[in-house]
């Protein structure tokens, strides 16, 4: 119901064959431009902020670029750098040109392709944060294009490690940083084979040298030890040396495939299976801690650059994130709606007659299928004790009191259809809520007034802001008796600091309900002394911290709170009785074990960095500085 902004979305493309092969096999030398339209559509809903386009041409003719990169904001990025990319290919017929022609000197036609899609997670915007971004050397082996779906929780410490080294960051952006500290590396290695190879050749032959014995494990095994955050990161040289390296825990995913025309990786595995028409078992899941490199000269290895950690691969992912094409998240996604089924049968009083099941939005409709094969489980139960008490009774059985027990359907409808035209008129102001209220519009008919009971699904309930300013006034024109939202999530409680935009305590509808109960139940001096915790807190390296935040919920029942929740996010105009049920942290991990990333729901983050930054987000709330991150 609510949009979350969250971690980006990345491709990355590396052509093994000459052009010449693409042309005669599929027909175009713009084969490895065209996949990357399809892998960054078929991720555009990891980023819709702006999207940027990077390629590596390593036959370009001295004289010409060989370095390309086209950036673009808003919602329709995508189209309008490939457009402008088409613009500057326009007046070249590519595909009839001389092969050796277009290699050496058509625009975005190239060898190494990359590509990007931005949610920004730092609470920074504008083209000059789209990746990737490019660092420039007249050596082609020292240039650099870097982009990821990441955030770090130690910039800070990244920062002053640049500045030690006599580097002058111009942004305090943890993509720039990671930029000028790659780079910094990178001029090292270069360094380090030119000492290698310089009394044996000279220019020329010297920097092609320098070219083809550029080893990237060193180059990140220089850098990346320090970082601290959830993190998959994609570069490529101008020399042609491209790598993906992914965080020790595995929190954001990498998946790659290849074979001996192409290497391919993105952020989701259905997207390579459907762009590349490759079988699930094809695709491979990049290892936490290690990085997919490619070599100049084509050479494709795994490498461990950090070695795996505890998993900690992030279930927020599962849930809401990644495309529910994948077959894993499918089945997961149906389990967390299968999970809730006990909840929600208590919520309606068993009472599946009188109950309409429904969900809001469309990511929830994979969960919401399982929450209906739960229910229908509930219901032939139903249907089984009946007709078990019809021959007990040992009354005369016939037909029309057995049909009549097995008509017995759970009611299952559409009850609002999202009225795009809409969308793109609602904006901030006083006349939002009222327009906001309207976004939806309602299925009339299909409930019983003021007699049944109105279950709607949703994947998250996180800032529940939509939820009290349209989604309960809407379900409540239908006049239900009882409306109850659910959640195949559990409460969101603290903030996350690993790619998702959900930074500030105050912003945690379940962090403002404990605030409530806390406050109501004379109580509120824990606030105080939460901070007074947090402060001593931080003055302690990162390492040896904890998370003093987890005291402000320790009062309370996970149904305390999600009743404290209801009652904040019912608008006072409400008629009908309003329940919110979410999932369990147990219900969670039965369903997704495979992920059991949770700080953002259990407060146990998986680097100290995460944990560092809870305490630091209450001490901001506490002191009224609600929009810091």
């Amino acid at each position: 119901m609510e949009q979350l902004k969250h971690e980006c979305g990345v491709a990355m493309i590396r052509l093994l064959k000459p052009l010449s092969y693409y042309r005669e096999k599929y027909g175009s030398v713009a084969y490895g431009l065209n996949k990357l339209y399809l892998l960054m559509e078929k991720q555009h809903n990891r980023g819709q902020e702006g999207a940027g386009v990077g390629v590596v041409k390593m036959h370009a003719a001295p004289g010409n670029e060989y370095v390309f990169r086209e950036r673009a904001l808003g919602t329709n990025a995508i189209t309008e750098i490939f457009t402008e990319i088409g613009h500057k290919l326009a007046g070249m017929d590519v595909d009839n040109m001389p092969v050796d022609e277009v290699d050496a000197i058509a625009p975005f036609i190239g060898q190494i392709y990359m590509g990007h899609l931005r949610y920004s997670t730092t609470g920074r915007s504008g083209l000059s944060y789209v990746h990737p971004f490019l660092r420039r050397n007249n050596w082609p082996s020292r240039n650099l294009l870097l982009c990821g779906n990441f955030n770090l929780t130690n910039v800070d410490e990244i920062f002053n490690s640049l500045v030690s080294h006599g580097q002058h960051p111009r942004l305090y952006s943890d993509t720039f940083m990671l930029l000028e500290q790659l780079g910094y590396a990178l001029d090292r290695e270069n360094h380090r084979v030119y000492h290698e190879y310089r009394d044996r050749y000279s220019d020329p032959e010297l920097s092609e040298m320098i070219e083809n014995n550029m080893d990237m494990e060193r180059v990140l095994a220089d850098s990346a030890p320090v970082w601290d955050g959830g993190y998959v990161i994609c570069g490529a040289t101008g020399s042609g040396d491209m790598f993906a390296l992914r965080d020790p825990h595995g929190i954001r995913p990498a998946f790659y495939y290849y074979d001996d025309e192409i290497v391919v990786l993105t952020s989701e595995r259905p997207v390579i299976q459907t762009v590349f028409n490759r079988r699930r078992v094809e695709v491979t899941e990049l290892k936490p801690g290690s990085a997919l490199i490619v070599t100049r000269q084509g050479d494709v290895k795994v490498s461990d650059i950090l070695g795996e950690r505890e998993n900690r691969r992030c279930s927020f992912e599962r849930i809401y994130f990644s495309r529910g094409s994948d077959a894993d998240i499918y089945r997961e996604r149906k389990a967390l709606g299968a999970n809730l089924v006990p909840d929600i049968m208590h919520a309606i009083d068993n009472d599946l007659e009188h109950s309409v099941f429904s969900f809001i939005p469309n990511t929830a409709e994979v969960a919401f299928l399982g929450m209906c094969e739960g229910l229908e489980k509930c219901l032939d139960a139903s249907k089984t004790d009946s007709l078990l008490k019809l021959c007990a009774d040992g009354r005369h059985v016939d037909a029309e009191s057995i049909r009549s027990i097995m008509s017995r359907k759970l009611r299952i409808e559409k009850v609002a259809v999202k009225d795009i035209k809409l969308r793109t008129f609602i904006a901030e102001g006083t006349s939002r809520n009222d327009l906001a209220a309207h976004v939806y519009d309602v299925t009339y008919g299909c409930v019983t007034n003021d007699v049944d009971t109105l279950v709607v699904i949703d994947d998250s309930i996180v800032r529940g802001t939509t939820l009290r300013q349209s989604i309960i006034g809407m379900l409540d024109r239908l006049h239900p008796r009882h409306i109850v939202i659910v959640s195949s999530s559990p409460q969101v409680r603290y903030p996350d600091c690993y790619g998702i935009d959900m930074s500030r305590m105050a912003e945690f509808i379940a962090f403002r309900a404990a605030v409530s109960l806390l406050e109501r139940s004379g109580r509120g001096s824990l606030l105080r002394e939460v901070y007074n915790r947090c402060v001593a807190e931080v003055l302690k390296p990162a390492a040896d911290q904890i998370n003093c935040v987890k005291a402000i919920y320790e009062p309370f029942t996970d149904a305390e709170i999600s009743a404290e929740i209801a009652r904040l996010l019912t608008p006072d105009n409400t008629h009908a009785r309003v329940s919110i049920v979410y999932q369990t942290l147990e219900g969670l991990h039965a369903a997704i074990p495979s992920c059991p990333g949770d700080w953002y729901f259990s407060g146990d983050y998986p680097t100290p960095g995460g944990t560092q930054l809870v305490n630091r987000a209450y001490i901001n709330y506490y002191e009224g500085n609600h929009d810091k991150r």
